[in-house]
């Protein structure tokens, strides 16, 4: 399918599905993690042919810790370009992907679209493939929700196969339970045990009393926030006009005022005034160690809340806004279209996705 873009940017392209049997591209376009923890790389090889029913293929960098940038730049391109390959999924995120961008060429992504998944630090590569047209999907990373504790969840799977396979348009609807939590992955055998979960609190809805229907744009908000700051991958303002902006904040956990000081400098470029409705994610807050509290984390995610609608009341004070849906950085982990159709709507409170 295809969406209407926004003055200034490329009609978008929507990558065809995969089918079962089809070779899929397992890169590390950031931290190489299968480098440090091939057991439990092994463990995601083994979902993607057992129960995605494909066929995963490696590239050099794949398992290569700290390859320089033009290589990892490389071995996209060549997934791209394989027309063997029909999608291609990242191990995990990291922190420099931005350093890849430059190496890439355009024209190999527009000439051979693939379905792209990752988030966190892909958004980098996301927010490139959106540039250029090309619809990418936010979610799915091989390490975190394939390799997951105590196997993959139901609600992830199913967004993965949908976002592989279909063309479908779906509904992305509150989870029961959701954890925050991480496995150790120095010890895989842990890896048979589920992580403990907390009950869903729920989504909160802000001035949803009408329906808005766009492109997505968004990801990672620290990741964007770098490309800001970068003034190299970010488009003129009104290219968004009318999406939908997703966002989500990592594993290193901001404060509630840096979020907002985050939002604060996109709405002094005049960004968030483009989009008439905004989802951000459940937070993720617990990190490592020793978990805190139930009620801290719970302060936490209202904080940053908070820090979110400050945020929009300031510069986009008619826009619907959505807290909680489950794309980011905790799990389960729905797949979100990037760059294509997300419908918003409030009066039903109904989030629906067209992959």
């Amino acid at each position: 399918m295809t969406n209407a873009a926004p003055a200034g940017r490329p009609s978008p392209i929507s990558p065809p599905p995969a089918r079962p049997g089809d070779r899929v591209a397992v890169l590390s376009p950031s931290w190489a993690a299968p480098a440090v923890f091939p057991e439990v790389h092994e463990m995601a090889l083994a979902v993607i042919r057992e129960q995605l029913g494909l066929v995963p293929v490696e590239y050099p960098t794949t398992r290569q810790l700290n390859a320089p940038p033009e290589d990892r730049a490389r071995d996209l391109m060549e997934a791209f370009r394989d027309d063997s390959v029909s999608a291609v999924m990242a191990t995990i995120g990291g922190s420099d992907q931005i350093t890849v961008l430059p190496h890439l060429d355009p024209a190999v992504f527009v000439e051979h679209p693939k379905r792209f998944f990752g988030y966190s630090d892909n958004t980098n590569l996301l927010n490139f493939l959106y540039n250029q047209g090309v619809v990418g999907y936010h979610g799915g990373s091989t390490f975190v929700h394939l390799a997951r504790a105590g196997g993959v969840h139901p609600v992830s799977l199913e967004s993965i196969r949908a976002a592989l396979f279909t063309n479908d348009t779906v509904e992305i609807a509150p989870v029961q339970r959701f954890t925050d939590l991480e496995p150790d992955w120095n010890d895989p055998t842990t890896l048979s045990l589920a992580l403990d979960e907390t009950s869903e609190p729920g989504w909160y809805w802000h001035q949803g009393d009408r329906v808005v229907t766009g492109p997505s744009w968004g990801g990672n908000l620290e990741i964007l926030h770098w490309n800001l700051a970068a003034n190299r991958w970010i488009l003129p303002p009104d290219c968004y006009a009318g999406g939908v902006l997703i966002l989500e904040t990592s594993e290193e956990m901001p404060d509630d005022e840096e979020v907002f000081r985050m939002l604060r400098n996109f709405g002094e470029r005049g960004m968030l005034a483009q989009f008439p409705a905004v989802v951000f994610a459940k937070a993720k807050a617990a990190r490592g160690g020793t978990p805190r509290s139930d009620e801290a984390r719970a302060a936490f995610r209202l904080a940053q809340r908070d820090a979110v609608l400050r945020a929009v009341a300031t510069y986009n004070p008619d826009a619907v806004v959505v807290i909680g849906p489950d794309f980011g950085h905790t799990d389960p982990q729905y797949v979100l279209p990037y760059g294509g159709r997300i419908c918003v709507d409030g009066p039903a409170k109904r989030i629906t996705v067209t992959y």
